[in-house]
């Protein structure tokens, strides 16, 4: 997945507008309008970077001028004191633009660290991690690279470009059965129908109409290993629900061909990253 700079910069003046509003008043009134400065990107604690390209945009809408300058690449994973980026010219510029280019980096790199810790939890094994819809609102498409980046895959980017039927769409149609006819008598036929199921004869009801992809809800990893014998390739096998560090690999070693997390997104730690000027 890339960004599409065009797609995000909306994204970023919102942000802006946000922040600056009418001015900058604190740096308007003390830094002089001729002050030269060079500012450094840097990380206080170690992890995997995402977002520069997000940054540098969030400086250059703020001052076409500046100078920037990278020293690591998203997807790079980083030392505590590692210097990012660096950015030169007007010292009112640079620190307008400070906190906004900021924000994107530590959050996107905060996704991408958590995880990268993940994937490598599940390395050993055939398990694939993914994203959920559990996104900061106005964010997602930032948050949802910042998971590829960290080695992750995403699942449907939204209510549109994927059938996932979960328990209120079942209650409403009556049963899985129905829930899944329904939609494949609307959708196009290119299209893959996932369901979530809480119990075995979810799963066989699931298997009856042949569902494509079948998402174990918070189930046991004993519960697990036998919904995946059940299944036996019938379908591709998705956990969900209540994923932590502590769980993963034992969910890994039921054989489910995918983990949703979504703490990958919706309660993540940024990761701790100072901007320091100095004047020129």
């Amino acid at each position: 997945m890339k960004l599409d700079i065009r797609a995000i910069e909306n994204i970023v003046r919102n942000a802006l507008e946000e922040d600056i509003g009418f001015g900058d008043i604190t740096t308007n009134s003390i830094v002089p309008t001729d002050k030269q400065g060079r500012g450094v990107l840097i990380t206080k604690e170690p992890g995997f970077i995402a977002g520069l390209d997000v940054a540098e945009l969030t400086f250059r809408l703020v001052d076409p001028t500046l100078t920037i300058t990278r020293h690591v690449e998203d997807g790079d994973q980083v030392p505590k004191g590692q210097m990012l980026m660096e950015v030169t010219g007007s010292a009112r510029s640079i620190l307008t633009g400070e906190r906004v280019a900021l924000n994107f980096l530590q959050r996107m790199s905060g996704v991408a660290t958590r995880t990268a810790k993940f994937v490598d939890l599940v390395r050993y094994y055939n398990a694939k991690i993914v994203d959920t819809r559990k996104t900061t609102p106005g964010m997602r498409v930032l948050e949802k690279y910042a998971v590829v980046v960290g080695g992750g895959r995403n699942h449907r980017f939204g209510l549109f470009d994927a059938v996932l039927i979960k328990d209120n769409h079942i209650e409403i149609a009556g049963g899985v059965k129905n829930a899944i006819m329904a939609a494949r008598h609307q959708i196009p036929h290119t299209m893959r129908v996932e369901v979530e199921v809480e119990n075995m004869e979810q799963i066989d009801e699931a298997l009856e109409v042949k569902a494509d992809i079948i998402m174990l809800d918070n189930m046991t990893p004993e519960q697990m290993d036998e919904a995946v014998e059940k299944i036996a390739g019938r379908a591709l096998v998705e956990a969900s629900g209540g994923v932590t560090e502590e769980t993963i690999v034992e969910i890994a070693k039921t054989g489910v061909d995918y983990i949703s997390i979504g703490a990958l997104t919706h309660s993540i730690k940024s990761l701790d990253i100072s901007l320091d000027i100095e004047a020129k």
